[in-house]
């Protein structure tokens, strides 16, 4: 493979060209991949969204498991269609760089919400955080329930449902993110070292290097819930293995120890999905979107509540994020920006003008064409204006006949 040159983030005003795509500039930055504000070079039918795309390290790009892995696993999200996860819309290849094209969603993944929410000294609202479970739920329920194109189940776990890939759009909408490349990532992720970070929303049988089903996603579900309503972070330990000995444990207060508002029943909703044994755990992403969905009625909470919450909390990022939004659906780099036409050169006198036809334009002067002049009149009378100095024949004629 060619070394590729140092890719060019481009900006919301002054893109750069990547294949088809418009580059406006560098959203986010990980140990595996970073994501660009993009959109396409031809908008055919109207289509002028944004999109994200994913472009792999080059460092891990340099290994062919990776890149296998990351194809892979990418195209298997491509066929998870569900408005609670992000829709993988193209996976590739661009002058050697590997990349996912992804929807852009505008807003703040749940990590910044609850970072804000801690240095404010606030909460998520109940109700608002038990509808961001419920939507995780429903992502991971499609997920896990779907079949291939052979019928047969594909036996789908995330294995990384996590605050950072949970994203709240300014919208109110809320959407898993990196579902179907989950299984690369975290191969990549514990291969260079930055694993360390995912240990806190591990469940009990994942740290212990045990099989996985479904019923993890539901464990790391219930870690979310319990930190979005207590603000506090659930698992921690001054060590890595002080960390992986309290997931190990599962040791999990109810969320009413630390906040009043939570209802009996919703701790029991958390505590089941917090349940260390995988059999007292609930069964399906279903029954906990369910029960989700049953503490959330009382509440007769509506998404846009969420959608004021968000705008709310990052007032002044949501008016910059419109901005640039803005700017990068009407900007086209320099580089293909149509020239202006050339100012017109004033018409050159001819070099050798030759006379005009009386029905045609007069002739130049100064180089400018004159109207034409008018037909001579044909008439059998004499004219009417003396010529020449002595007045002409008839004037001579009158005067010999007064002689």
């Amino acid at each position: 493979m060619v070394e590729s040159a140092k890719l060019q983030p481009g900006s919301p005003s002054e893109p750069e060209i990547f294949g088809k795509y418009y580059l406006h500039g560098l959203i986010a930055r990980g140990g595996m991949a970073e994501v660009y504000r993009a959109r396409l070079r031809s908008q055919g039918d109207g289509d002028e969204r944004l999109l994200a795309i994913k472009v792999m390290r080059p460092q891990l790009a340099k290994e062919a498991r990776f890149v296998e892995m990351f194809h892979s696993e990418g195209q298997l999200a491509l066929v998870l269609r569900n408005q609670s996860i992000v829709e993988t819309l193209e996976v590739g290849e661009i002058e050697g760089r590997h990349y996912i094209a992804m929807e852009y969603i505008g807003g703040r993944d749940l990590t910044q919400l609850l970072r804000r929410c801690q240095e404010a000294s606030d909460r998520i609202p109940v109700p608002h955080a038990v509808y961001i479970a419920r939507r995780i739920a429903e992502g991971l329920e499609f997920a896990h329930t779907l079949d291939g194109s052979d019928g047969k189940p594909l036996h789908i776990v995330n294995r990384d449902v996590s605050p950072s890939n949970v994203r709240l759009s300014y919208q109110g909408d809320v959407k898993l993110l990196d579902f179907g490349i989950a299984q690369a990532l975290m191969k990549f992720t514990s291969e260079i070292g930055v694993l360390k970070g995912k240990f806190s929303y591990m469940s009990p049988e994942q740290i212990r290097g045990m099989p996985l089903d479904a019923r993890t996603d539901i464990f790391s579900t219930g870690i979310i819930l319990h930190e979005m309503l207590t603000t506090e972070k659930l698992f921690r330990g001054d060590t890595e293995f002080a960390l992986m000995e309290k997931v190990r444990k599962a040791d999990v207060p109810p969320p009413s120890r630390y906040n009043r508002r939570v209802s009996p029943e919703l701790d029991r909703v958390v505590l089941r999905a917090l349940a260390r044994d995988v059999a007292d755990r609930y069964q399906s992403a279903a029954e906990l979107r369910a029960d989700l969905a049953q503490v959330l009625e009382a509440y007769r909470f509506q998404p846009k509540e969420l959608r004021e919450f968000i705008r709310r909390q990052f007032r002044a990022e949501f008016q910059k994020e419109q901005a640039e939004v803005d700017q990068a659906l009407r900007a086209v780099p320099a580089s293909e920006r149509p020239r202006p036409a050339p100012a017109p050169e004033p018409p050159q006198a001819a070099s050798s003008p030759e006379p005009a036809p009386a029905s045609a334009s007069g002739p130049e002067q100064d180089g400018v064409l004159q109207p034409p002049a008018p037909a001579a009149q044909e008439s059998v009378e004499p004219a009417s204006q003396p010529v020449g100095d002595d007045g002409g024949f008839w004037a001579r004629f009158k005067r010999r006949l007064k002689r």
